[in-house]
């Protein structure tokens, strides 16, 4: 969060955050030497390293980029300012005429008046007694307190070590413009996926720890993975939408954005109902080629029919909210009377019936939540092998329902009510929404065959899993609002460091 508030501690964490991630790499691979290999060829082990090199790649551009786009000296002139006094010409001519032999030491960054020639454009104050003088960027007078002072003023950068920023400097200065610019996409887009990367890694070091999904059965968990691992997705964008994520998208349950206020670009976004109906279309339009792949060359069941008609579910679905959320397809749909009103259209007549809706301002579309209710109502009454595995796949068909009933409630209060704010409303039902969608995919997740096997196998029961799996969810939300408050700490304070100040020499 602090990497995309674009904070100038984020450098810092990340940093710290790699040395103790290679001080757990470093004692996992001596653990690792003197244990035997009890799950040949896991993804885990590749992933890990993989990520690993990723993410130090990404902290090298990031120390390029903190020397190259001013930031590194940005800090250095701040600790040389130390030195220099705002100080405006008719003060300084003023302070000659009384002392014609002590500014003989005193030399000015530019030769000019010293209007408008500073570095920084904040207005600075001059000495106190004196009138105050309003000066737009006020030139610096170096009072040469000795090499040594201005020696350490200088070492104080950002990583402490003089020789260290002048290296990363040179070398962010021999990069190209357009190589950086790739480095600098690179960069976002690690910013982007590092949580997915964390995500898949604690999830595949689970299973290996765990030893389950070998043989066939890795077919039934890799798709209760990437199902579930979806629904809980799902959950967690839920509640930044319910925080404030993707205001400028109108995705925040408030009023969109004109151009202007945001970009061209992302005043084109679409819908966040768009996007779920088309992430449902291509759900389904996969899931159908994918539901017979654990018994490839065997003859169809029942079962295996059933999940492809969910998939079918899906698909249609997904492009039915697609249609729904088309201005295109409203302005065809609305084109008989729109015709009729151009026929009779009477000057004398007001126009005002024929303005469009205040519900036309707000995309209103229940077909995902429709989607998901039925695939809840589904898998709560879906045969399973054994009675645990019933009341697990019972457990997060229930929740869905419940996301499903929460979505109803939020879309029942925006239609009485649309949002004509910019800012979040922050319905409460988006609370349960979220809160049912990720201990629902968590669940999900962990109704696999391996799982479920595992807790029948230690005589555990179903209320096991729902119980610990609600609790973690509780602390998740938490941890999700923490962390995004703590972004918006970093982004306020980031302003506040670029504001003009106002300086006194007393």
């Amino acid at each position: 969060m602090l990497s995309v508030a674009r904070s100038p501690l984020a450098l810092a964490i990340q940093i710290g955050f790699f040395g103790l991630n290679a001080f757990g790499l470093v004692t996992a691979t001596i653990y690792s030497s003197k244990t035997p290999n009890l799950y040949e060829n896991n993804l885990h082990h590749k992933l890990g390293w993989a990520i690993t090199w990723i993410l130090f790649v990404q902290i090298v551009i990031g120390l390029l980029r903190f020397c190259t786009t001013g930031e590194a000296r940005a800090e250095a002139d701040k600790d040389e300012r130390l030195g220099f006094l705002p100080i405006s010409t008719h003060h300084m001519n003023g302070y000659q005429q009384m002392h014609p032999g002590s500014v003989a030491s005193m030399h000015r960054y530019s030769h000019d008046s010293g209007h408008g020639t500073g570095s920084d454009s904040s207005r600075c104050s001059s000495f106190a007694g004196l009138d105050e003088e309003k000066d737009e960027g006020s030139p610096h007078l170096n009072h040469h307190f000795g090499d040594d002072h201005i020696d350490h003023a200088r070492g104080r950068g950002w990583l402490g070590v003089l020789a260290v920023e002048r290296a990363l400097l040179h070398v962010g200065r021999l990069v190209p413009s357009q190589l950086m610019k790739t480095l600098n996409l690179f960069y976002d887009s690690v910013d982007i996926l590092i949580l997915i990367f964390g995500f898949i890694l604690i999830l595949s070091g689970f299973i290996t720890y765990a030893g389950i999904f070998k043989g066939s059965n890795i077919f039934n968990g890799l798709a209760h993975s990437v199902k579930g691992g979806i629904f809980f997705w799902y959950g967690l964008l839920t509640l930044g939408r319910w925080m404030g994520c993707f205001a400028e998208y109108g995705w925040a349950w408030n009023a969109r954005p004109p151009v202007g206020i945001v970009s061209v670009r992302k005043a084109k976004v679409p819908s966040a109902e768009f996007v779920e109906s088309f992430v449902i279309f291509l759900y389904g339009s996969t899931n159908v080629f994918l539901e017979h792949l654990a018994a490839w060359g065997g003859a169809w069941t029942a079962q295996d029919l059933e999940h492809v008609s969910i998939s079918i579910m899906f698909l249609g679905g997904g492009l039915c909210g697609m249609l729904i959320e088309s201005r295109r397809v409203r302005d065809l749909l609305n084109a008989s009377l729109a015709r009729w009103n151009a026929c009779q259209q009477d000057p004398h007549t007001s126009n005002e019936p024929w303005q469009p809706p205040k519900t036309y301002s707000f995309p209103m579309n229940p077909i995902p939540g429709l989607i998901i209710l039925l695939l809840g109502l589904m898998m709560s009454s879906h045969h399973q092998h054994s009675m645990v595995s019933t009341m697990v796949h019972k457990q997060w068909g229930t929740l869905f329902v419940g996301f499903a009933l929460a979505r109803g409630v939020t879309y029942i209060l925006t239609y009485l009510s649309p949002p004509s704010s910019y800012l979040p409303p922050r319905p409460p039902s988006e609370i349960i929404s979220s809160f049912c969608l990720i201990s629902g995919g968590l669940i999900f997740i962990a109704s696999n065959k391996d799982t479920v096997a595992a807790l029948e196998r230690h005589d555990l029961n179903a209320m096991f899993l729902f119980a610990v799996t609600v609790g973690w969810t509780a602390f998740l939300m938490a941890w999700q609002i923490i962390v995004l408050a703590i972004k918006g700490w970093a982004v306020r304070r980031r302003q506040l460091a670029n504001q003009p100040t106002r300086g006194t020499l007393a």
